[in-house]
């Protein structure tokens, strides 16, 4: 007798592989993540050449089904960024773009459907120091120099919404000792009595730490949540990500 009538097939879900680390001698980067298996928060980096393209998106809807479509959005990234940004005579502003556009199919067509993607796509480039960044419906970027906190907002829509929906890359130029950070929505609204960590703890927090890289930004950014929420467990997933140039570059362009 045929049971499968019975017995459906389960479907597999597939996530995404751990992001790789990246240590170069221009730039530090790193992300950290802490879990309530609630979310769909997902980040991955490429190193091309010169270039450094880093991709942090927040994937609605059951966690299962947004890792499933991670696991395909960082198919996408890792295939087709080396194939736009290799070479050097290149516009990153117009690789990044059709790079955005792709990455969006790839999730309507993954979630067969609508998927409300909030998202932040940049590359950096290491020789120059810029960074040419497109963010699309997610929390500000922040960035800390000598001159105190920056905020790079959202310019455009969040990916998953429509088919041909398009935005206009921004940019910007980190110096030596300048920290880029990203964080989840997780971390903002991570509550204490009924009050949310917020936006502005997390500038002030990026603007009080104390770090020589990468690493030790986002350890400093979760310590910050966590004693705001008095140690106690997180209701949401906590992700940071940062990437610091360390200020010994300044010494080394200019020597």
């Amino acid at each position: 007798m045929n049971l499968s009538f019975f017995h459906p097939e389960k479907r597999v879900y597939r996530r995404p592989q751990p992001a790789a680390v990246l240590d170069l001698p221009g730039a530090h980067f790193f992300a950290l993540y802490r879990g309530a298996r609630t979310g769909g928060d997902f980040y991955d980096f490429a190193h091309i050449g010169n270039r450094v393209l880093t991709l942090f998106c927040d994937i609605s809807g059951k966690r299962d089904e947004a890792l499933h479509i991670a696991a395909a959005v960082q198919d996408t990234f890792q295939q087709r960024a080396p194939e736009l940004f290799a070479g050097k005579d290149i516009n990153d502003s117009d690789r990044l773009s059709d790079l955005l556009m792709i990455v969006n199919r790839t999730i309507l067509e993954t979630a067969k459907g609508p998927r409300f993607t909030p998202a932040f796509l940049c590359c950096f480039d290491l020789d120059l120091g810029t960074l040419t960044y497109i963010n699309a419906g997610h929390l500000p970027a922040l960035t800390r120099d000598g001159e105190g906190i920056g905020s790079l907002d959202a310019s455009g829509l969040p990916l998953g919404l429509f088919t041909h929906i398009t935005h206009d890359p921004q940019f910007c130029v980190l110096r030596p000792g300048t920290s880029l950070l990203l964080v989840s929505r997780g971390v903002i609204e991570t509550k204490r009595h009924r009050e949310e960590f917020g936006i502005e703890r997390v500038k002030e927090s990026l603007l009080a730490a104390q770090f020589e890289n990468a690493s030790e930004l986002c350890t400093a950014i979760q310590a910050a949540a966590q004693r705001f929420l008095e140690n106690k467990l997180p209701e949401n997933d906590l992700t940071t990500l940062a990437m610091v140039r360390p200020q010994a570059v300044a010494q080394s362009m200019s020597a």
